[in-house]
């Protein structure tokens, strides 16, 4: 690992070197997307914010909002069960205020480190972590290398790979020789992805489940919820949530087709990227619907039609507000989002047909009526249409997806207990 045999990591490594120096614009350009924190940059550039604190430090990386909220009820775990402080790098700014709000006592946020070497032996020189556990398919050449290098032992839970990724992995075999064999545990969501990553010479893979599936149910105040049941006067509702672009107008042609029907109709939609808010009031202007923003004023105003949840951490309030939920990124091709949060909530999911990332569950939810799939915006404002018109029949068909997920859980337990061999040298050797 320290001189990778690939010709391919090879030119990563150089390139990433010689990139260096164009980090810091690289950095400004995201932040004028709303993708970077400017105030704490230095840290994308491996310059911590905070000491080390003292003892034995756990190193957990999460790519963005879903992975960190799948791995936070685990560091949780961790934490009440030995001693040792937990990094959290994350590499986006609504994951960054997500872990800032939820991240338990003896959990601290870093923004992960670009995967330039310099910055990445920077922040291993600071942290210098006891093992290091990344979430679902994190797979950073110089971030792993030198880990590795450095004999810190390396975890992948809740760990998939797509069969585009597997596939190009697999048309790079001296690539993937040297990096794959490098995790010392590999604990996959799914048997699929175990094969996958034992294909690729991690020998270790073993599917043990979906932490997501052991995920507490979404929170939402009770005041907040209260305010906007008493707002909305038993108006007709229903959310789409996590929607991706090409998505939106979809949601937004089925709303007026649903009105024509139920008056007084209220969309709620939960863009995945709330920074996109624009876009989505762009396409509600030219259908000249009436849109409120969320972070702009907190109660329904009656003539709303469109209330956009421009925040993070607020889904559960979203989906206890209506009986049926749309789960983006589902009709377009982005694979499909977490529709766990919906079935443990008991609501009936709607889906579209690009479902990968979750195929299994959402197989499961099909299976018992507690999920159904639409081919666009007609289907979608049909059905959505038809269950407002029977709230019992979505309640009833709500229960059951809640009852289809029971069978999946346990991941969490069974993630514990496989990492526990490395917590507890990492803790006596510490």
């Amino acid at each position: 690992m320290t001189s990778p045999r690939s010709s391919l990591l090879r030119a990563y490594r150089i390139a990433t070197r010689l990139g260096t120096p164009l980090a810091g614009s690289f950095v400004k350009w995201r932040a004028r997307k709303g993708k970077e924190d400017m105030a704490r940059r230095g840290e994308r550039f491996g310059i911590p914010s905070e000491p080390r604190p003292q003892g034995p430090l756990l190193w957990v990386h999460a790519a963005s909002v879903g992975e960190t909220m799948a791995v936070l009820p685990l560091i949780a775990r961790i934490l009440a069960h030995w001693p040792v402080h937990v990094l959290l790098t994350t590499t986006t700014v609504t994951s960054a205020r997500l872990a800032g709000e939820r991240l338990p006592q003896g959990a601290f946020h870093q923004f992960s480190p670009l995967d330039s070497p310099r910055f990445v032996e920077r922040f291993l020189d600071h942290w210098r972590p006891g093992a290091a556990i990344f979430v679902e398919s994190e797979i950073w050449p110089n971030i792993i290398s030198s880990a590795h290098k450095r004999h810190v032992p390396l975890v992948l839970v809740n760990a998939r790979l797509s069969e585009r990724s597997f596939e190009r992995w697999r048309q790079r075999p001296r690539a993937a020789a040297d990096l794959f064999p490098a995790f010392d545990l590999c604990l996959a969501k799914s048997e699929q992805d175990a094969r996958r990553y034992r294909e690729l010479g991690t020998s270790s893979a073993a599917s043990v489940g979906n932490l997501k599936f052991d995920a507490p149910v979404l929170p939402a105040r009770p005041t907040d919820l209260a305010a906007f049941q008493y707002a909305l006067n038993r108006r007709p509702v229903w959310t789409a949530c996590s929607t991706h672009p090409g998505e939106e107008e979809l949601i937004l042609d089925a709303h007026r087709e649903i009105a024509g029907r139920h008056r007084d109709l209220l969309t709620i939609i939960a863009p995945r990227h709330p920074e996109r808010r624009q876009a989505v009031l762009d396409l509600a202007a030219e259908r000249d619907l009436t849109v409120q923003l969320r972070t702009q004023a907190g109660r329904v105003a009656p003539e709303t039609e469109i209330y956009l949840l421009d925040t993070i951490g607020e889904l559960g309030l979203a989906m206890r507000l209506a009986p049926v939920v749309f789960m983006g990124g589902s009709l377009v091709p982005h694979q499909g989002q977490n529709p766990i949060e919906p079935a443990k909530l008991g609501r009936l999911v709607l889906h579209g047909p690009h479902v990968m990332n979750f195929a299994e569950v959402y197989e499961a939810l099909d299976a018992v009526g507690g999920a159904e799939i639409v081919n666009g915006s007609r289907d979608l404002a049909r059905l959505v249409d038809r269950f407002l018109s029977s709230p019992s029949s979505a309640t009833r068909r709500g229960e059951a997806a809640k009852e289809a997920i029971i069978p999946f859980e346990g991941a969490i337990a069974r993630t514990l207990n496989a990492v526990s061999p490395i917590l507890e040298r990492m803790t006596t050797e510490g």
